[in-house]
């Protein structure tokens, strides 16, 4: 049985400029960007690479967005693709890493053959994704509204890099709900099926740096993240590799159709369902292995497990940005029923790494809780 796979080379440098020196970065390459970060780290160094801003073409990555981004390339013989970004371009640019794709569905569906012609360079700039470590693309299926995830090993870059200057700017919004859901990966990956002692390691010191974190920004201020930003991007790329491994399940598989249907934002969304998720494993089965997970929140919350342990986390993560009713972003009451059976019918990858397998009603009435 295979206990950890480790595929990228992870790097890390201070600049941006010693990390384009580094690697060379020149005509052989695409690169998918923000425009901003092009123009506060990039345009100074007149790199002879192709560039293209994935805001142009909308904000959360789908089906329809990776096709015109291809069709706006160039040519089709660049050597290395350069992810420079969050979430949304590292997603699309492990697609662009294949060869001959003409119809990104066809790839999301595994109706075309996945091969991938070339290498892959990603530069995370947020403390959340983790995703330069995994072989996972999330894209929303437009014409189904909802999100699908790809999962093969031709998806790993080559060269994962690690840069905390990219991250200064990053608005306090997007700071907490990106370092949010690598909080999720990490203790979703702990408690999955999967799981293992080496992916338990990642994830356990993931939690530790973020929750710590969380503690001293509470105590001095939000100005003190950035202060953190370098621990943070680590704790992501830890969570990363947990579970990457290991997988994640219910809170992912819940959040998908607000995502796929209203356009939240993949961490925020997944943070409307994570406590929640959670309180409900621990009702169906309190004793089992979420009894380490509980120990390990509390001793990290300096609380003891007399306390409950997940409400005082949400307290934690409410003193940082509260949570919204589901309502509140135009979900409807009938969506309910038909977020539930689309879970259940589509999130099949997902809900296998439930800590406990959630029922029908389960789901339904998290749903309901949460509306």
């Amino acid at each position: 049985m295979r206990l950890l796979k480790l595929n990228p080379e992870i790097h890390k440098f201070r600049s941006f400029k010693e990390f384009a020196e580094d690697f060379n970065l020149g005509k052989d390459d695409f690169i998918l960007t923000h425009e901003v970060i092009f123009d506060s780290f990039i345009k100074e160094l007149n790199l002879q690479a192709d560039f293209i801003f994935q805001e142009k073409y909308g904000a959360e990555p789908s089906d329809e967005m990776i096709n015109q981004i291809i069709s706006d390339q160039k040519n089709n013989k660049y050597k290395r693709i350069v992810a420079i970004g969050g979430g949304s371009v590292i997603d699309i640019a492990k697609i662009l890493a294949l060869k001959d794709v003409r119809d990104s569905l066809e790839i999301f569906d595994k109706k075309a053959p996945i091969i991938k012609d070339k290498e892959l360079i990603i530069v995370p700039t947020t403390c959340g994704t983790g995703s330069e470590v995994t072989n996972i693309s999330i894209a929303e299926i437009k014409s189904r509204q909802t999100k699908m995830g790809l999962a093969v090993d031709e998806l790993y870059a080559e060269h994962a890099v690690l840069i905390p200057e990219l991250l200064y700017g990053l608005p306090y919004k997007f700071f907490l709900y990106s370092s949010i859901d690598a909080l999720i990966h990490a203790v979703e990956s702990y408690l999955s099926p999967k799981s293992n002692s080496y992916t338990e390691m990642y994830a356990a010191e993931a939690i530790r740096i973020i929750i710590e974190g969380y503690k001293q920004i509470i105590d001095k201020g939000q100005n003190h993240s950035k202060s953190l930003i370098e621990d943070f991007l680590v704790a992501s790329n830890y969570a990363g590799i947990a579970f990457g491994n290991a997988g994640v399940g219910a809170v992912h598989a819940l959040s998908y159709p607000l995502g796929g249907v209203y356009h939240v934002a993949h961490g925020e969304a997944n943070y409307q369902f994570f406590i929640e998720v959670f309180r409900v494993y621990n009702t169906k089965s309190p004793n089992g292995k979420i009894e380490k997970l509980k120990r390990l929140i509390a001793e990290n919350l300096s609380i003891t497990l007399d306390d409950n342990v997940f409400e005082e986390l949400e307290k934690v993560l409410n003193k940082l940005i509260e949570k919204n009713k589901l309502s509140s972003y135009g979900m409807k009451i009938e969506e309910i029923e038909l977020f539930t059976d689309g879970v259940i019918e589509k999130q099949q990858r997902l809900l296998v790494n439930n800590y406990v397998a959630l029922t029908r009603d389960d789901i339904l009435n998290i749903y309901k809780k949460l509306y």
